[in-house]
């Protein structure tokens, strides 16, 4: 990693570095400083906890799918955490800790891997939309809701509560799809208040970043026209220090940015992945040794900001969680089959209208049967 446009606060050995143009901590006091690394530190178990205990319950059949984040811990809480009340955050399907900096219930996220419904949260209360399946669509859709947050005079007001800035998630493999690309010429046409955050986890699927750019995903900003900047995405004093630059500069009304953060995904692409087949172990051994919790830990406590007694409750604390998730997700009431047809019309067009009756006999038919 020895790249000299890498952003870095804390290295993998725990040790705090300085960079010329970013820092962690400024403004605040050292007991604030001590506090909010604490958070990320539990913000991050808790979060590889979730992913641990989803994986789990795929592999029991209780999930359809699971779309793992382990390794990628830092760089979303880091992002998530950077975040003001009133911004407004577009993910893929894989920003399990920026939906836990967000204020969702993860049992909110299983059911939609359980496939009892289509996500159970209301984007409206936390800012969080829905989860993107297709992808790279919602970097569009996060442009143009800032193209929107523009239009409604919530930029560059000077008034923290109210100027507002969209984040769109994204992988390096959606950077090769078109709509990322066409979301980036319509944020710098319009300097839309938009942070572009890619997760650069070095694998689409089973093809390698070589094979995706030939050049560094963040310098792709500035054939568009705005900046980019790659973060170390397991550090995450660093990535939170970029993006919140990032959501500050959008907020203000000078526009877009690119965030690349730059980290691995040490699990699968997804559960139905074998990444055996096309990646060498020596590669995950390397990652392993950049854990981004680990080297959180390493700094709490070489630095006497945490004890053994502090890590023993988070721990304590995931251990509450994975029994919610487990229980939780065991509960989660099937649809009533009829409901397909809800929540997509205001006015239920007559053909659907005649699908749903047809439907509905269909179901009754099978009262009765075997009694």
């Amino acid at each position: 990693m020895a790249d000299p446009d890498l952003i870095q606060l804390l290295t993998p050995e725990g040790e705090r570095v300085e960079h010329p143009d970013y820092s962690f901590g400024e403004g605040l006091t050292a007991e604030e400083e001590a506090d909010l690394v604490r958070g990320f530190y539990r913000d991050m178990v808790l979060t590889r906890r979730i992913d641990t205990e989803a994986t789990a319950l795929q592999r029991h059949g209780e999930l359809g799918i699971w779309a793992q984040l382990l390794g990628q811990e830092a760089a979303q809480i880091g992002a998530g955490r950077a975040l003001r009340p009133q911004d407004f955050v577009f993910p893929t399907y894989r920003e399990h800790g920026v939906a836990w900096c967000r204020g969702i219930d993860p049992l909110q996220l299983l059911g939609l891997f359980r496939g009892v419904d289509h996500g159970g949260w209301d984007p409206r209360e936390s800012n969080f939309h829905l989860y993107t399946i297709v992808i790279g669509a919602q970097t569009l859709h996060a442009t143009g809701y800032a193209m929107g947050v523009q239009r409604d005079g919530l930029v560059g007001t000077d008034d923290p509560e109210r100027d507002t800035a969209v984040l769109a998630h994204f992988g390096d493999g959606a950077s090769s799809q078109g709509d990322v690309n066409e979301s980036f010429i319509f944020a710098a046409s319009y300097n839309a208040p938009v942070v572009f955050f890619c997760q650069n986890n070095q694998w689409a699927i089973s093809e390698p970043i070589e094979r995706q750019s030939r050049i560094p995903l963040y310098q792709r900003a500035l054939g568009f026209g705005f900046p980019g900047m790659r973060v170390d995405g397991n550090d995450v004093l660093a990535t939170y220090a970029v993006t919140k630059a990032a959501l500050d500069h959008a907020r203000t009304g000078q526009g877009p940015t690119f965030v690349e953060a730059y980290t691995y995904r040490m699990g699968a692409h997804t559960t139905t992945d074998d990444p055996t087949r096309y990646r060498l172990s020596d590669d995950v051994e390397r990652w392993k040794l950049r854990d981004p919790i680990a080297r959180v830990e390493a700094y709490l406590t070489r630095n006497g900001l945490a004890d053994a007694d502090f890590v023993d409750a988070i721990r304590a604390e995931a251990d509450d969680l994975g029994a919610h998730l487990r229980a939780g997700c065991k509960a989660l009431p099937d649809p009533a089959p009829l409901s397909v047809f809800d929540h997509v019309y205001a006015d239920l067009p007559d053909e659907l209208r005649e699908q749903r009756d047809s439907y509905a006999a269909y179901l009754e038919s099978f009262e009765g049967v075997g009694a």
